[in-house]
Formats: C-alpha cells, structure tokens, sequence
C-alpha cells in the first residue's frame, strides 16, 4: 500500500472568509432578456433546433441538455430553468464542478475564487461549507438512493437532511448505510434534521429540477473538484451517486430515436458519457434488430472549428480539428450533428426564447 495524504490535517477555512469572484444577483440572465442574435450562419441551425425539440416532445422523446460548468457561472440558471418548468427540455446533466457551483450560489450567493491566489496561500478549494454539505449530502443520498444531482438537489430544495441515528444504521448491512454511520460517528452529527438556508436557491437549476421531478445528472471525475479536498469526502458515496445519474442518463439516450440532445459547452464530460450510454444503448436495439438512427445532436463551443464535419465527415489524424474531441466523438455517433460556435449565453437565450416563441 502506497501512503496516503491526510486531509484531516488541512486548515479549512469558512466559506465567508473566500474573497468570491462572482455573485449570482448580479450576473443572472433572464429568459426574456435583451439576447444578441447568432451570427448569420447558425441561424438556420437554431431554426432546425427548435423544430427538431418541438418535433422531440410532440412525439414524447427526450430533449438533453448536458453543459459546463461556466453556463452555471454565467447566470444562465433562470433559462435553464424556464426550459424545464415549459417542459421543452426533459433531462439536464453536467460535470462536478457545475454541481459546486449551483450549490454556492444558491447557499452563499457568491461562487469562483481567484485560483491563481488561493493556491500560493494553500487554501484553493479547502472551504469548510462547501466541502461539509455536499459531501455529507451525497453521503445521505446515497443512503437514500438518490443520484448526485437529486441529492445535491434535495439538500437545497429542502434547505436542509434528515440524519438518521446511529443505532438504525446498525440494523441495516448495505455500504451506504455503513458509510454514512462512520461519516456521522466521525463528525459527531446529532440525528434529526439538520437545517442548512439555501437563500438563494430561487437561482439553482438543481433545486428547480428536483422540485420538477426532472432528471438533472451529475458526471464527475473523481479529484476534479474542490469537494475531494474536504475530509468529509467519501468514495463510496461519490460511486453510488455517480453510477446511478449515469444509468438514468443512459436510460434516456435509449430513448433518444426522434429525440434531441443538446451538448454546451462541455469539452470532455458531454462527449464521453454519452458515447458509452450510447453504446450500451444501440446494443440493446441490436438484439431486437433496431438501430437509433433519428437522433439530432447540436454541439455548442466558443471554439471555432476549422473543419466541415457536417459536409466533409471526419477530419484526418493529421489535422488538428480530428482533436477536438466534442465534434469528433458526436460526429461518430450516427443521427445529425450541428456545429454552432458561440457563447453559451448567445445559444441559450437564442434557443428559450424561439421554442417558447418569446
């Protein structure tokens, strides 16, 4: 056995005392807000979009979004939820670090730190709020059976978790039960419900799809996020939440011939979760001797892309736009794939107030 770093001798530090780039009053983006039109030649996409959604769940199919993190950072919550509560968009789904981020702001109002700073004085990501409550509530979710999303999306929606005693734990022999025993033995948490205000959560896409009973996934990769540096953090948990949202999300993708899925701009976590749902997915249409094949894939970036991959397929190993991993993944899995480069602010805003025809 290797050693192992002790993140019980860390100086965590209150999230109030985090000098916060961002405050989530003062960036938030309304769906009817003023929106800057694409330019000319995503336009037709958008339209082809829009009829493709409306076509989507006309039919009854899924509408997926996955996106990064920044769209989060960007204030894009309220659009995010304006297209859930209308019902045009069915499943939402992003990386660890768009989880943390919709959970600060709807907790402490404020999110993103100054990396740069908080390394060289040792304390980048090792805050005390942060680390405790979504660490302990994907421990409770797993407990409970939720996924990483749902779970992160309970605690704020109910601005607070039951913790159970000790004594019924010990009567259950599950690891999720075990886990969160040593978690709340460990940190000596007193049972009963645990009151955490959220006062900002009209502003959490999570709260709002847990509210909605909307699926929203969480894909993370463990060590990513600044949750892993809490002593607090527990595997396990991270494991069963984390397997679960990607089961519901491959759930969907089974379902997505006729459907549309929408990837913004998520280089890495999008293109890669879907692949595999999507293999897993045309496996078991290929026992019944069916294909997905009317799927209609849209992928949003603020890169430009040098290569037609809608015209002229894939590109060759020895051009640099075969590594842009997003359109090559997408352009792999059958169905239509659009390319738009714009910011995420442009296309979401473009995109709710087209569909619901603002």
């Amino acid at each position: 056995m290797h050693p192992q770093f002790d993140r019980r001798q860390l100086n965590i530090q209150p999230l109030s005392a985090r000098q916060s780039k961002v405050a989530i009053e003062d960036i938030q983006i309304t769906p009817d807000a003023t929106v800057r039109p694409l330019p000319a030649q995503y336009r037709a996409i958008l339209t082809e979009t829009v009829a493709r959604i409306r076509s989507a769940r006309a039919a009854g199919k899924p509408v997926m979004l996955a996106f990064g993190a920044h769209t989060i950072k960007n204030g894009l919550a309220p659009v995010l939820i304006r297209l859930i509560e209308t019902g045009w968009v069915t499943h939402l789904a992003t990386n660890g670090a768009g989880i943390i981020h919709d959970w600060e702001f709807a907790f402490h109002g404020q999110s993103t730190e100054d990396v740069r700073r908080y390394i060289a004085e040792g304390q980048f990501g090792i805050w005390e709020e942060t680390g405790f409550n979504i660490n302990l509530a994907l421990v409770i979710g797993a407990y409970e059976g939720k996924g990483y999303g749902e779970s992160i999306g309970a605690l704020i929606e109910n601005e607070g978790f039951t913790i159970p005693t000790v004594a019924e734990l010990q009567s259950q022999t599950t690891g999720a039960a075990a886990d969160l025993r040593e978690v709340i033995t460990q940190f000596q948490l007193a049972p009963g419900f645990r009151k955490v205000p959220h006062p900002f959560k009209r502003f959490s896409v999570q709260a709002a799809a847990y509210r909605l009973g909307v699926p929203f996934t969480g894909h993370p990769m463990f060590g990513h996020d600044i949750i892993y540096c809490h002593p607090m953090n527990c595997g396990a948990a991270i494991g069963r939440t984390a397997e679960r949202d990607f089961l519901a999300f491959a759930y969907n993708v089974n379902r997505l011939d006729g459907g549309v899925y929408l990837s913004v701009g998520s280089a890495v976590m999008s293109p890669m979760v879907f692949e595999k749902s999507l293999a897993m997915a045309q496996n078991l249409h290929r026992q019944h001797g069916q294909r997905i094949t009317n799927h209609f894939i849209v992928v949003v970036d603020l890169a430009a892309s040098s290569w037609d991959w809608q015209t002229d397929g894939e590109p060759p190993m020895d051009n640099p736009a075969y590594y842009l991993r997003y359109c090559k993944t997408f352009s792999r899995m059958g169905g239509q794939m659009r390319y738009v480069t714009a910011d995420n602010r442009d296309f979401l805003l473009n995109l709710v107030q087209a569909v619901t025809g603002r």
